[in-house]
């Protein structure tokens, strides 16, 4: 039994979704004429209450839109330090955009009013403009960790008084609304753009969408096409993506209970030095070789994912069963280090 628990983007489409994807109607979306993605940016627009959608290959290409639409060089951004646009994007925010970036040192990724309002520059020659908030929610680095509605509100309010445009990288926000007992009606006319990854723990084998304004959208969709994300029959994809937030919300807390499981047992072990909280379905634990575990755990046909020379990472998901848990579960305790 192979255990794999690097990410939760490693969820393989169901029977029941492979058929969705079979029986969609397709059209060329460059064209505008696919009516299953059409289905989806609509339906991702009414959920969030936004405008428009647009349908994207990734989380990150919605993500470099959306700054690329929001802003122009010579403009910066805010967002934390171990937030995955300045992670993980390759430094997307310079190459498309050719704006600079200011950091905040949160909580577990988590920003407040008075660290950004700390890092908004005056309007002076030297100094980029302050344009741009983008939170993370879940934050992935920060294990899983939650803003909580009342939180992404105070943050709304704070950059609408400041007049900057508030972005959120939604990348596990079904996660983070699922754990604090949320639906996304809570979040209308918070936010001016939100990027919604349905490739990782709803199980679509690929799809974010990323919703706003229409004229916001339109231009989002120009900038789609010069970076390549113009596809043709896309509704093959878009359907999964359906399919997913149809019947693959609900059972997100089965990940967050079986995360909860795996922090318990790791915090009974003598070789972990530290679990960060769980909130979610990300594990995030300290130890004094990262890659010793790691290569450990793989002869054991377990795949997890060191974080960096200390810390490792297991992210749970549809794919991971109660039966996969229990193993897990032995062969951590029994692991010898």
């Amino acid at each position: 039994m192979l255990i794999d628990l690097r990410s939760d983007t490693v969820t393989k489409p169901s029977p029941e979704m492979k058929q969705a994807m079979l029986n969609a109607e397709l059209g060329d979306d460059v064209f505008g004429e696919d009516p299953t993605v059409k289905q989806l940016e609509e339906k991702i627009a009414a959920m969030f209450g936004m405008e428009a959608a647009l349908f994207c290959p990734s989380g990150t290409m919605t993500n470099q839109i959306a700054i690329k639409a929001h802003t122009q060089p010579l403009d910066e951004l805010i967002c934390d330090k171990i937030c995955h646009i300045y992670n993980y994007e390759t430094g997307g925010w310079a190459f498309h955009s050719g704006i600079s970036i200011r950091l905040t040192d949160g909580d577990r990724g988590r920003m407040n009013a008075s660290q950004i309002e700390e890092l908004i520059l005056p309007d002076q020659d030297w100094l980029p403009n302050t344009r741009m908030v983008a939170i993370e929610n879940t934050v992935n680095k920060g294990g899983g960790s939650i803003y909580s509605v009342a939180e992404m509100k105070t943050l709304s309010d704070f950059c609408r008084s400041k007049n900057l445009i508030y972005h959120l990288d939604g990348a596990r926000i079904f996660n983070a609304l699922s754990a604090l007992n949320e639906k996304p009606e809570a979040l209308h006319s918070m936010f001016d753009s939100i990027s919604v990854c349905i490739s990782k723990g709803l199980g679509a084998p690929a799809g974010s969408v990323l919703a706003g304004k229409k004229d916001f959208i339109k231009r989002s969709r120009k900038l789609r096409k010069v970076m390549g994300g113009g596809m043709r029959q896309s509704g093959i994809l878009a359907a999964a993506c359906i399919y997913a937030l149809d019947y693959n919300v609900e059972r997100l807390k089965d990940d967050h209970s079986k995360a909860t499981e795996l922090a318990e047992t790791l915090n009974q072990l003598a070789w972990v030095n530290k679990v960060l909280p769980v909130e979610t379905n990300i594990v995030i634990f300290e130890v004094a070789d990262a890659a010793k575990v790691a290569e450990q755990l793989s002869k054991e046909n377990i795949r997890i994912q060191p974080f960096s020379p200390t810390l490792l990472r297991m992210v749970t998901h549809l794919d991971f069963t109660d039966a996969m848990l229990q193993k897990a579960k032995e062969v951590l305790i029994k692991l010898k280090l």
